[in-house]
């Protein structure tokens, strides 16, 4: 029997508001002495009343329309009634039957090509306290309580465990570019839970489903996946397939997902409408202003690179998921169109080639980032006007770049004091170097006097390290050519 996996995800993203979802509380708490950024509302006290957070709602609207959702204008909180020792409540404040947004899609590049991953709604909860596991205890700080949370879960209709890493990549890449939040996993801004089940290929048929939890990474839901479409499979080919929901977690260390408990079902949530939240009546005319406060996304990003500056794939892919890196190719680009008043899309190449494949390897090798660069915009278009106008080679290029970013010094104070530039022209000290690389090589020299070309550039290259690259490529061959034609 073949079988394909029918996956699903529900992600929980921390949005960075100033106050929490239901008080004026510091929503900070990550930063500050446990319990400490705390009040009698996220502490669920008796007799106090939730007020909605302004900012948290148009964050959570912002979002939804970047992901193509239809917000609704009518929707209301619900209790979550269930007891476990981080909700102070005794029920979580979220959103049921009557959610934020509904019925959208992103759409996601894998390996294997497109796909469009649908999703079935957005909505606003609070999020509970944190649980600090210790050997014999367990110690509860209540400060991330409260702090507003957007629940985004997809429709059951990912197909592999790569396109689930991916579209949790794209969508963390979303929220950084709406700075609603830093969707961070390792720190918990953004939370994952996996469903997956297997059928028969072919139905269309849902069948029970198991959730795995304790997913910290990206890697770590692709390997979870994995493994657990491996170990169902066997239980179809043992014919003990699953007959009920369960929920598993991800051992890390070991690689395998590990039972926990039997998943609850809607009716075990009780949910019934929050009486102290009058329902959100949201006007057209605010989502209209949503609409048009959206930043350029990064599928736009993407594609502009790519058509409107020429900008090869790959490299639009990096200077898109790194916005600074990407901001500070296109601000080079302006700078230097003003210079040079040349094709827009050849002066792209040569500020992509350059900050993509050398700066790039600069910042891992220095473990730096653009934003840490004391480099000014003026200075790298000094820079990369030097290397148009050939005023320097590529080797002394890529010394003069690292010398930059590791002083913030002017490219031409760099240059005077290190003796990089370039001489354009011919001169005594080409003539005498390409002698001395003539004297020095003369099996060379025969092997390009009897008709064997490609030589040339074994003897240019003695050439340049000879005059340590101060001479033009081109003027110092043909100077080269002539000597050994003489």
């Amino acid at each position: 029997m073949k079988l394909e996996p029918v996956i699903g995800l529900e992600i929980h993203i921390q949005l960075k508001t100033h106050s929490k979802m239901f008080c004026s509380c510091d929503n900070r708490g990550e930063y500050q002495p446990p319990n400490t950024t705390i009040c009698p509302v996220c502490l669920g006290h008796p007799g106090t009343l939730p007020v909605p957070n302004a900012e948290a709602i148009n964050m959570a609207g912002r979002a939804a329309l970047a992901l193509n959702l239809h917000v609704n204008n009518y929707s209301k909180f619900d209790r979550k009634n269930y007891f476990y020792p981080d909700l102070p409540k005794g029920y979580q404040i979220s959103q049921f039957d009557e959610p934020l947004a509904q019925d959208g899609y992103l759409d996601i590049e894998t390996s294997a090509g497109g796909a469009r991953i649908s999703l079935e709604r957005l909505h606003l909860e609070e999020d509970t306290a944190k649980l600090l596991h210790d050997i014999g205890k367990t110690l509860v700080d209540f400060n991330r309580a409260g702090t507003p949370l957007m629940e985004i879960v997809t429709k059951p209709e990912i197909k592999t465990p790569e396109q689930a890493k991916v579209f949790l990549q794209e969508l963390r890449l979303l929220m950084r570019y709406l700075e609603v939040s830093e969707a961070d996993m390792e720190r918990g801004h953004l939370r994952c839970d996996a469903n997956i089940s297997l059928r028969p290929e072919g139905e269309t048929k849902l069948y029970p489903k198991t959730e795995i939890k304790n997913l910290n990474s990206f890697r770590a839901v692709e390997k979870a996946l994995t493994y657990e479409i491996a170990r169902q499979t066997e239980l179809w080919n043992q014919s003990q397939a699953p007959t009920g929901t369960a929920t598993r977690g991800w051992d890390e260390k070991a690689g395998v997902t590990v039972e926990q408990r039997d998943k609850e079902a809607l009716h075990d949530y009780r949910y019934f409408p929050e009486p102290d939240i009058p329902p959100l009546q949201i006007k057209t005319e605010q989502i209209k202003s949503w609409r048009e406060s959206l930043p350029e996304l990064p599928p736009q990003r993407r594609q502009r690179l790519q058509t409107d500056y020429g900008i090869g794939k790959a490299e639009a892919r990096l200077l898109t998921e790194d916005k600074a890196l990407g901001d500070l190719v296109l601000r080079i680009v302006a700078g230097l169109s003003n210079e040079l008043e040349g094709d827009v899309k050849a002066t792209a190449k040569l500020a992509s080639n350059w900050i993509v494949h050398k700066l790039v390897a600069i910042l891992i090798e220095k473990q730096l980032l653009v934003d840490n660069l004391t480099v000014s915009l003026s200075q790298w278009v000094a820079f990369l006007l030097m290397v148009a106008r050939r005023q320097i080679n590529s080797t002394n290029a890529q010394v003069l770049m690292r010398r930059m970013v590791e002083t913030g010094r002017d490219p031409e104070t760099i240059v005077e004091s290190e003796n990089l530039s370039q001489i354009s022209s011919s001169g005594a000290g080409l003539e005498e170097a390409i002698k001395k690389v003539i004297t020095g090589h003369p099996d060379q020299v025969a092997q390009f006097k009897a008709g064997k070309e490609p030589v040339i550039k074994f003897l240019l290259g003695a050439l340049m390290r000879e005059t340590k690259g101060r001479f033009d490529p081109q003027a110092a061959e043909a100077a080269l050519r002539r000597e050994l034609v003489d």
